[in-house]
């Protein structure tokens, strides 16, 4: 049974027109060198029969329909919700990165973009077009509170990278967290009053029915007058209206956006010439194809081995 899996190919399954495949198909052939890894499109109809495993960004549900012995999908993106309703009902079994690097990555970003906007970089970008010389005050890092939603890989890392600048770290999840050196919060009750005390507000959920629209007209406004918002997550956990209003009413006074609800964002979009807005096109923290590769390839060949799956998507939690 083991020699017969060995000689199935693993595809790689992308969506349509995805312009990495071949870096993906390369860098994933480089960690797994006793395993063939082919785009979907190079598989053959006899193949097709065969695979139990396939590695996913995004696929189109149709091609996976092809691959009627497929068991599971390993997802080469941490963030797996859209490929949970395209696979709705679906038996498979998925399975999403989880990278250390990442969570490294996304912690550069977080400190990034928090000591830009305590640094006040978007006020002093603005007199800069005004021509205008006028050195702001100097608040110390310690008593400024950055607020954490989401404190699972990613959000333990950002609060260490936070917590070594010297602010004060607050976080946020769904079930009660101990990290040292940070205030945690869960339930309801609890996000009310991190929010209440937060300086900067930084999104690093993952998006689920429970946290779609998470951040209202109500939840922003417990935030004090003159916060920050870092969004890092999805676009769909914050009301885009409701933020706008939050901004044009100078309750929030800045707000730092990777992530929308459609991407690439409209030329049209408000968020764009906002005084108020930085927007960036999705880069906070990009997945490293060799570091990702490499966990995909131990994944792989532990099943391979052993028959054992990795830890599994709660599909109901969506994470």
């Amino acid at each position: 049974m083991k020699q017969e899996l060995l000689r199935t190919p693993v595809p790689f399954v992308a969506a349509s027109g995805y312009a990495q495949t071949h870096a993906w198909v390369h860098a994933l052939q480089q960690a797994m060198p006793d395993e063939r890894i082919v785009a979907f499109d190079e598989l053959s109809e006899l193949e097709k029969q065969l695979v139990t495993v396939a590695i996913v960004a995004n696929p189109d549900p149709a091609n996976l329909q092809q691959m009627p012995a497929l068991r599971w999908v390993h997802s080469v993106w941490a963030g797996v919700e859209r490929l949970v309703a395209d696979l709705g009902q679906s038996h498979l079994k998925i399975v999403r990165l989880v990278d250390p690097q990442l969570a490294e990555t996304m912690a550069e970003a977080v400190l990034a973009w928090t000591l830009f906007l305590h640094r006040n970089m978007p006020a002093y970008a603005q007199q800069q077009k005004c021509s205008q010389w006028l050195p702001l005050e100097y608040v110390r890092p310690q008593s400024k509170t950055v607020s954490l939603l989401g404190l699972g890989a990613l959000g333990e890392a950002a609060a260490k990278r936070l917590l070594a600048a010297g602010f004060q770290v607050c976080g946020w999840s769904r079930s009660q967290k101990y990290i040292a050196g940070v205030d945690c919060f869960s339930g309801e009750s609890g996000l009310s009053e991190m929010l209440a005390r937060t300086s900067i507000l930084v999104c690093l959920l993952p998006l689920t029915p429970d946290t779609k629209g998470l951040l209202n007209a109500a939840r922003l406004a417990q935030l004090p007058k003159g916060a920050s918002l870092i969004n890092f997550a999805r676009g769909a956990i914050v009301s885009d209206a409701d933020l706008q209003a939050a901004l044009d009413c100078r309750h929030l006074q800045h707000a730092v956006l990777d992530v929308f609800e459609t991407e690439p964002l409209p030329a049209a979009s408000w968020h764009w010439q906002h005084p108020q807005v930085t927007v960036l096109p999705h880069i906070s923290a990009p997945t490293d194809k060799q570091t990702a590769s490499a966990i995909v390839a131990g994944n792989i060949r532990r099943y391979r081995d052993e028959g054992r799956l990795p830890v599994l998507v709660e599909v109901g939690r969506g994470y």
